[in-house]
């Protein structure tokens, strides 16, 4: 088997894994952890060989934009205190503590060295919460926080893992040059987001097309990432940046077919990456099954202590965090989402799971250092590493969607469904406006003007059934019922139109691209 075979293993696993992941009750990213392990122990699986300084710019830039297309700059300013003290707070005291803990056990390993393993291990992985959050129906509120903490962490982990390398390569450390190297490095991205943002958006007013523009936006993170690294800024901070400005100030209402079709390309991008991203983790196993040979129990013990290190300063964050939060949400009139209780904070403390931004950053350790030397304790730093990542990604991964079970936390379904019924009328009384304006502008017949009216009343109702009088609700079900009717008649005369359409691809004279055409403009009209 060669490399691209494999890629496409991969690729195949990243698909299958999620209807069988729901059949089972269990993450995709796990499984995909789970299939990359078996990989990794078969003989005739080759090692992958990818550079590791490719594997963060190849793969966390889609990651990162697909997570904030489900978010909004609202959402993470409201929410700005309890990521704070998760993606920046947390990674600081979480690299210090095990930076200690791993300098104290493991003999010879230097300061900066031990730091450097502290940031690698830090930051749970964005993909792995909300992948694994995503299906479990959570409160949005959680949802929103590990979000947050997901799509930031790896900022300041990343700048902390700079800057304890470039100490333990170079000999020198300087804590003035450290702060201010993580300052310059957030304004460089911040800078590159937002000039990049600002320049895609009218890049994408200018193309047009559809099929242009969606392939845009999958340049747009990459070029943000790059340029942003070229500068000696965070390339994630402005990935970051740039496609919350483009959720922000890049979105047409009437867009739908452009809405549409980049919602279902970045649905794919997102399960097809992130599958790859979850299998090469596992694939890695064989890097530390070599570091550890003949030293098993040794390393073992180092790795399980870390992992307890890991596991047991988020919870002492958690706790003390959470109350502090909670208090200061009380005093304000503030609509930031905190965790309801212990059981929200414990299911919190479980979805820390680590995952792709920590296997770059350990596969990224140099091998020697600046006076030609071998960089200090690489391979136990590496073997700590993946001991952090694959016991915290399997074991919680595997037993979250159980602790939400036993716990009993789920989605605040009455809340839920009161905000769509909210917009729902919103949506509604926006057409009866609209209608309003167009009578005084133009002069409708009487029964043109009723029949708008309760199409504009059936937009709120269609949304949310709640909307409505019963007699009304009524009348609006025996409409949807003729309605739907109407649609499946509608549905087969447009189904026997592309059937005859596309039979006459294959005829003699038959220009395909004109097929196309008249065959996509079948295929839009059947979405009306």
């Amino acid at each position: 088997m060669d490399q691209l075979a494999l890629l496409f293993i991969l690729l195949l696993g990243a698909v299958v894994s999620v209807p069988v992941g729901d059949r089972l009750g269990l993450p995709a990213p796990v499984l995909m952890t789970l299939l990359g392990i078996v990989l990794a122990v078969l003989d005739f699986v080759p090692n992958v060989d990818i550079p590791p300084d490719l594997i963060l710019p190849l793969l966390l830039p889609p990651l990162l934009y697909a997570a904030v297309r489900r978010t909004s700059w609202r959402q993470f300013a409201a929410n700005v205190r309890p990521i704070i003290l998760l993606a920046v707070a947390l990674v600081f005291v979480t690299t210090v503590c095990v930076a200690a803990v791993a300098h104290a056990i493991v003999p010879g390993l230097p300061v900066a060295a031990a730091v450097a393993l502290g940031a690698l291990v830090a930051p749970p992985d964005p993909v792995a919460a909300t992948a694994v959050a995503g299906q479990l129906g959570l409160p949005r509120r959680l949802v929103s926080i590990l979000e947050g903490e997901g799509l930031f962490n790896d900022v300041t982990a990343i700048v902390l893992y700079h800057v304890a390398i470039a100490a333990a390569v170079s000999g020198t450390f300087s804590p003035w040059r450290a702060g201010l190297d993580l300052v310059l490095s957030a304004v460089v991205a911040v800078a590159v987001g937002v000039a990049l943002g600002w320049g895609a958006n009218r890049l994408l007013d200018v193309l047009g097309d559809t099929t242009l523009q969606i392939g845009l936006t999958l340049l747009v993170p990459y070029a943000s990432y790059v340029l942003a690294e070229e500068f000696h800024g965070s390339g994630v901070l402005a990935v970051l940046t740039t496609a919350m400005f483009l959720a922000e100030y890049a979105t047409d209402p009437d867009d739908v077919l452009t809405r549409l079709a980049g919602h279902t390309f970045w649905d794919i991008i997102d399960t097809l990456v992130t599958g790859v991203a979850f299998g090469l983790i596992g694939l890695e196993l064989h890097n530390a099954i070599r570091t550890a040979s003949g030293r098993w129990g040794e390393m073992l013990g180092w790795a399980g202590v870390i992992v307890a290190v890991v596991v047991v300063v988020r919870l002492l964050w958690l706790m003390p965090a959470t109350w502090l939060t909670k208090r200061l949400h009380a005093r304000r009139d503030h609509d930031e989402d905190i965790p309801m209780g212990w059981r929200e904070t414990v299911v919190m403390w479980w979805s820390g799971m680590r995952g792709v931004a920590s296997v770059a950053l350990a596969l990224a350790v140099p091998l020697k250092t600046e006076d030609g030397g071998a960089f200090p304790d690489r391979d136990e730093i590496i073997f700590i590493a993946f001991g952090v990542i694959m016991a915290t990604l399997i074991l919680q991964g595997l037993t979250l969607p159980w602790l939400v079970k036993r716990l009993d936390v789920q989605s605040d379904a009455d809340h839920e469904k009161e905000f769509e019924k909210e917009l729902a009328v919103r949506a509604a009384k926006a057409a009866k406006r609209r209608l309003r304006e167009i009578e005084a502008e133009e002069d409708l017949p009487e029964e043109l003007s009723e029949q708008m009216l309760r199409r504009a009343f059936d937009i709120g109702l269609r949304i949310s059934p709640d909307v409505g009088e019963d007699e009304r609700r009524e009348a609006h079900e025996h409409r949807v019922r003729r309605l739907k009717r109407v649609r499946r008649i509608q549905g087969e005369m447009l189904s026997a139109a592309r059937h005859e359409v596309v039979a006459a691809r294959s005829e003699p004279g038959a220009d395909p691209e004109i097929v196309d055409r008249v065959l996509r403009h079948l295929d839009v009209r059947s979405l009306r």
